[in-house]
């Protein structure tokens, strides 16, 4: 698994959420077009590129974020260190590290590719579908965290046995336990067999 150091120097200016516009792909992650991102997740939903990022402090522990009251999409609940699109033409990789620090302040010490999953998942709440072919990430983060209030409520540094503690009570986004599932390979290889991950 590459590792490399990651930086988000590139941070694109805030837009409202219905003018951003995502890259359509098809069930292999070619992109075939593009669509405004409110549009792309509205039922019954329209296959789109997305990443999701798992961070990692020096005892093994993940980076959860509970996500902004604000947010029209899956509001208030628990969910990984960070996920999002890229922009039309930006490379996952690229995206992962920009969003890192847009949303949290931080950019990732290490960053690696830890492959993909395609899910289909509706939000019950909103009725909005998250129908995503996702790029996985996992790392680390060693720099005090600096969250963006419009992005995130709160952060929690947790080993595996307290966030399945904490998912059995609190909510938590959609498509996590999908994520999550996916990217295990990758995160034990990061941890190491001790973390329990």
């Amino acid at each position: 698994m590459p590792i490399t150091p990651a930086t988000a120097e590139h941070s694109a200016p805030n837009t409202a959420a219905e003018t951003i516009m995502l890259e359509l792909v098809d069930e292999d992650g070619t992109t075939i077009g593009t669509a405004e991102k409110l549009s792309a997740h509205q039922a019954p939903g329209r296959l789109h590129r997305a990443f999701s990022v798992f961070l990692f402090d020096e005892h093994g522990r993940l980076l959860i974020q509970r996500r902004a009251l604000g947010k029209y999409h899956s509001p208030g609940v628990w969910s990984n260190t960070c996920c999002g699109h890229p922009y039309p033409g930006e490379a996952p990789f690229a995206a992962a590290a920009r969003r890192t620090f847009e949303e949290l302040g931080v950019s990732p010490s290490l960053l690696a590719e830890a492959g993909t999953v395609r899910y289909n998942h509706p939000d019950p709440a909103s009725g909005l579908v998250e129908q995503e072919f996702n790029h996985l990430f996992v790392g680390m983060v060693q720099s005090p965290l600096r969250p963006d209030g419009t992005e995130v409520e709160e952060t929690a540094f947790v080993t595996h046995a307290e966030l399945m503690s904490r998912h059995e009570k609190d909510p938590f986004s959609a498509w996590f336990l999908t994520v999550l599932d996916a990217a295990r390979p990758a995160i034990r290889e990061l941890t190491g067999p001790g973390a329990g991950w």
